[in-house]
């Protein structure tokens, strides 16, 4: 699967803009904020249905303009899908496959599967569990739709008990009833998304450890560990035995929308004890792992986007990285700079063809 073609009209800094992508190396080049980062996040807004560096579609319209559109051309097992993503302000976004419009976002995930390596990927390591919890379930809902629908369906009820938390203490009363219907909902629906992340992480973990030996030269030992109270105790029985803190919180305090994941370093917490180039191949190692995960599991070649790979790496460690992606598993990739020269000899030594796009 690669992308051919893709235009831009009132996405963020771009007034208009085409491109026609080579199907393997694609090098976006230029001064910072001219719009490199822009172009990869069309890419992946074209995937995956939104933003990956902006998830309000208003903060992706153009200043001064009242809507964008995103069009792409992609050729996946020799047939063209045509994807177009377009929001106007007071309205709805929509996404259109072959000119015909989707009904529900959940039914385009997975269709065209992208993994992006940014900075802003830091905030895995540096920001809370919501942040780690979006990222298990986006790389297990790309080739798992019934996850996805459980996971909307758990967000629904959870909704709906905090309301009526909230409604009990406004108005001074209670019905346990009721909120047994909510506890047996949630159970059904958080044990299935935490026996579906478990089987997961099973799979995951060793890809990542793999991948993190290879860009490290197995100097450390890292680990990907799943935290989750429904390890020791039935979500069901957690929802009864926290009624009272939950009735004073007027919240749910505990179910899989709590669970985490613990990045250490030499048995250590990463976040305080890994240097930003250890922390930066561990996300590295992440996301390839999450590449060669959903390459797996969608039997589809997904699209990689590189975005400033020279931050925090030196560029032996880039080529190092160019060097590991480009082999037969390995499809389409999108790299950004700010040095179309360092660019460029990184990818010359792939002895792939390339194209580069000073912007």
């Amino acid at each position: 699967m690669f992308l051919k073609h893709l235009s831009l009209l009132n996405y963020k800094n771009f007034e208009t803009a085409d491109f026609e992508f080579h199907q393997t190396f694609n090098c976006l080049v230029g001064q910072n904020g001219i719009g490199k980062t822009n172009v990869l996040d069309a890419i992946y807004h074209l995937s995956m249905g939104k933003s990956y560096f902006n998830p309000l579609s208003t903060q992706n319209v153009r200043h001064g303009e009242e809507f964008f559109v995103i069009d792409g051309e992609f050729e996946k097992a020799e047939k063209n899908e045509r994807i177009v993503c377009s929001f106007k302000k007071g309205s709805k976004k929509i996404i259109k496959r072959n000119g015909k419009p989707y009904e529900k976002f959940s039914e385009h995930l997975g269709l065209l599967p992208v993994v992006i390596i940014s900075p802003a990927d830091r905030d895995l390591i540096l920001e809370g569990s919501e942040t780690r919890r979006k990222f298990i379930d986006g790389v297990i809902s790309q080739s798992d739709k019934k996850y996805l629908n459980d996971l909307i369906s758990y967000n629904k009820v959870l909704v709906q008990r905090n309301s009526l938390l909230k409604y009990f203490a406004a108005n001074q009363t209670f019905d346990q009833d009721t909120l047994g219907i909510y506890n047996q909902q949630l159970n059904e629906f958080g044990l299935r998304i935490f026996e579906s992340r478990n089987r997961f992480l099973q799979e995951f973990i060793p890809i990542f450890e793999e991948q993190y030996e290879l860009i490290s030269n197995k100097s450390e030992i890292t680990k990907v560990s799943y935290q989750s109270k429904l390890q020791a105790t039935p979500l069901i029985q957690l929802l009864e035995d926290s009624i009272d803190k939950d009735r004073a919180l007027q919240y749910t305090s505990v179910g899989i929308h709590k669970d985490d994941l613990a990045f250490t370093i030499e048995g250590h917490p990463i976040k305080k004890f890994g240097s930003q180039g250890q922390q930066k191949s561990f996300l590295i190692a992440l996301k390839l792992a999450q590449f060669h995960f959903v390459s797996k599991e969608s039997k589809t070649t997904p699209i990689l986007l590189l975005d400033d790979i020279f931050d925090k790496l030196d560029e032996k460690r880039v080529a190092q990285l160019i060097a590991l992606v480009n082999n037969e598993r390995f499809g389409q990739i999108f790299i950004s700079d700010t040095h179309s020269t360092r660019t460029e000899n990184v990818v010359k030594n792939s002895n792939q063809n390339y194209k580069i796009f000073t912007l």
